[in-house]
């Protein structure tokens, strides 16, 4: 079905006077959340450090030692960052009711090549950690994430990382995310100190100061406030209590009655708000400093929603466009979406599913909706990064693996026979970059093109297709990096060596005038000859209205039975241009006069002297060379707006249309195909990785300057 991509509906269950931490009927609360931000701003050693404090680990990994437990693959560890999102599980008590609680974490890339990682997730997790970095506070990609957890209706927490960095500045980088985002934020944990003085956190709702101390800052001492960071602390409990009691009904009536503002109110008033995606709860510290971690885990706990408190997501008969609510509950008939395929060596295909509805067991039969098939249920598997454990069931609100699934693919819905749905896919850019392939030894062509469908399969955003012109297998992508990376897989998993390049320009050939030809072929050869006559016309077609056959022949010049003869010989000319051997497009041909053999003309000779005559009349037309011009369409910060504009003038682009929504400009433009290679790297130079852009082939039009 084509729909409209739009934000995917979510029905919370916020009661007024709901518990802090919802728990399943199983004991086991969960959080199903993702870590994400701009490259380099500490993604991967948060999520280390995290899996450090609840015990999933014994010792914390570093990035640079390529020690990680999500950086798993070696092209990760090798260039030290994320290529690929990474799910791990881990356990933290939840201090209000001293219960544990499952979090489900995924770790996602940075790079803007490969934001398709951070769609797919950000697609079915309840909540994110949005990460920024203490010193640069948002950054290009910062924006990217929020955007994407915008669309999908993500409630989000905020870390600020790296306070211990020379520069860092907590309140700098917390009114950057209200200033570029647009949001509302509420301080929560406040670090204490900066760079070397950095010591421990300030827990604003609570107004006491606690000191990290001992071996990987494990020991947590609460102590009295220091005097000078008495001020600091008032002035956040207010605009606390302000930002809230501006969102919230419950806090505003007890801030208007002028009754006492508990710390239980603001927590709950606080829970409310940032599952509703009004404000979003903000701590500070340092992971690579073993700073703050602690609590970002209580903050997660108390404030982002459990899969439970979502009571329905929205989904679509198979043949409506009309949604309707699908319950999400444990007792409701199965339903999951697969967003996400990797293969395993040993497990073979496996596929990542969030369960929305009901329960799942090894062997059930379900249906894949986009095909109608129906699937047998194999391994279930849990997911610990690149590990795996096997498990008898999964229920409604898991993440989880599932090996054995041959026909789904990125985006399908699995159903039970009995229910008749379709989740929302994820939405994925289309590829920008493209690049030619072949591989070193010719007998490796299959052994190639398997691996690339393999791959194709695994990323969404990456799309393989042949040119039947130039013969040459093309591979395109997000960006540079992302063709790089799926080049070395390739080599590496699959065994191929190849060869990458730039793709050829498909360029075309046309006529500018009118001009007559006729050609006599007049072939013997001591037996029946070949004689045929041909006078033609050609002329300019309108643009892309291609190639055209008129007959205007009278008087039997041409015997009937030779029109179709002559029509295949023009197009034959029409193969193979006068200039540079292109495909000739947008021609008339007119058959005007001819002549004829009884005996030695025939349907070859006609055809032969057709092409002949349509070559030589396109000689003296006025040949002219045409390039593919492609249709651009960006979004950008209205601040690199004239960079983006001088640039595109100097690739012999045409502004179509400029429109300004807000702080962002939107442009069409087209522009000749040669001369944006290498523009998705030019324009994230430009505009410091914050504009997105498109393009699509839009026509052909005469060349002024050959690449």
């Amino acid at each position: 079905m084509n729909r409209k991509h739009d934000m995917v509906g979510r029905v919370l269950k916020i009661s007024q006077e709901a518990a802090v931490s919802p728990v399943l009927e199983s004991g086991m609360a969960r959080r199903n959340i993702g870590i994400a931000a701009h490259i380099d701003a500490g993604k991967t050693t948060l999520t280390e450090r995290m899996l450090l404090y609840t015990g999933a680990i014994h010792k914390g990994g570093e990035v640079h030692d390529g020690t990680t437990l999500t950086d798993s693959r070696q092209d990760e560890r090798d260039r030290g960052i994320t290529i690929e999102s990474a799910v791990v599980s881990c356990d933290w008590v939840d201090r209000n009711t001293s219960r544990p609680v499952r979090l489900s974490i995924i770790d996602t890339p940075g790079h803007v090549d490969f934001t398709a990682e951070v769609e797919r997730s950000l697609r079915v997790l309840d909540g994110m950690v949005a990460v920024f970095c203490g010193v640069a506070g948002v950054q290009p990609q910062s924006e990217t994430v929020w955007r994407q957890a915008d669309r999908y209706g993500v409630p989000r927490v905020a870390f600020i990382n790296k306070m211990d960095r020379i520069g860092a500045d907590f309140e700098s980088a917390v009114e950057s995310i209200e200033r570029e985002l647009s949001a509302k934020t509420a301080v929560v944990y406040l670090p204490m100190g900066s760079e070397q003085d950095l010591s421990g956190y300030i827990d604003v709702l609570r107004k006491v100061a606690i000191l990290q101390q001992g071996v990987e800052g494990r020991e947590l001492h609460e102590v009295e406030l220091p005097p000078e960071w008495l001020p600091v602390l008032e002035q956040h409990h207010t605009r606390l209590i302000d930002t809230l009691a501006d969102l919230d009904e419950i806090l505003a009536e007890r801030v208007i009655e002028e009754r006492e503002i508990r710390e239980v109110d603001l927590r709950e008033a606080l829970r409310r708000q940032c599952q509703l995606g009004r404000v979003v709860p903000v701590a500070g510290g340092s992971a690579y400093r073993y700073r703050g971690v602690q609590s970002l885990l209580d903050m997660i706990v108390e404030y982002l929603p459990a899969p439970e408190e979502c009571v329905s997501v929205r989904a679509y008969p198979k043949h409506s466009e009309t949604p309707v609510d699908l319950m999400t509950k444990v007792e409701a008939p199965f339903c999951a979406l697969a967003y996400k395929i990797c293969r395993d060596p040993q497990k073979g295909k496996v596929v990542f599913v969030r369960v929305y509805a009901g329960q799942v067991r090894k062997g059930d039969r379900c249906v894949q909706m986009r095909t109608g098939s129906t699937e047998r249920i194999g391994r279930l598997l849990r997911v610990q990064s690149n590990r795996w454990e096997e498990i008898d069931q999964a229920a409604a609100g898991d993440i989880i693996g599932i090996a054995g699934l041959k026909s789904l693919s990125t985006g399908d819905t699995l159903c039970a026979p009995d229910l008749d749905l379709v989740l929302e896919a994820p939405h994925f850019p289309e590829p920008v970059l493209s690049m030619a392939v072949e591989p070193v030894s010719r007998s490796d062509q299959d052994k190639l093109s398997r691996a690339l469908a393999m791959l194709a399969e695994e990323d969404p955003t990456f799309v393989v297709r042949s040119d039947a012109e130039t013969g040459e297998t093309l591979i395109s992508g997000m960006g540079e990096l992302h063709l790089q990376v799926l080049c070395n897989l390739c080599r590496d998993i699959h065994q191929v060596e190849l060869h990458a390049g730039k793709p050829q320009i498909a360029y075309r050939e046309s006529i500018r005038s009118r001009a007559r030809a006729r050609f006599k072929l007049d072939k013997q050869s001591g037996g029946p000859g070949q004689y045929a006559v041909v006078e033609v016309e050609v002329s300019p077609n309108d643009r892309g209205t291609g190639f055209s056959f008129e007959n205007r022949i009278s008087g039997g010049a041409i015997p009937r039975e030779f029109f179709s003869s002559c029509e295949k010989g023009a197009q034959a000319a029409m193969q193979n241009g006068v200039l540079k051997d292109y495909p000739v497009v947008d021609v008339h041909v007119v058959l005007l006069d001819g002549d004829h053999h009884v005996v030695d003309s025939n349907d070859r000779a006609f055809q032969l002297a057709a092409e002949r005559a349509v070559k030589e009349a396109l000689r003296q037309a006025e040949p002219q060379l045409l390039e593919p011009v492609m249709k651009l369409e960006l979004s950008l910060p209205s601040e690199v707006q004239g960079a983006i504009i001088q640039d595109l003038n100097r690739r012999r682009a045409r502004v179509e249309a400029l429109l300004a929504e807000g702080h962002l400009a939107r442009i069409t433009a087209r522009a000749p195909l040669v001369e944006l290679f290498g523009y998705a790297e030019a324009i994230r130079s430009l505009s410091k990785g914050k504009a997105a852009f498109s393009m699509s082939p839009d026509a052909y039009e005469l060349v002024s300057r050959v690449a």
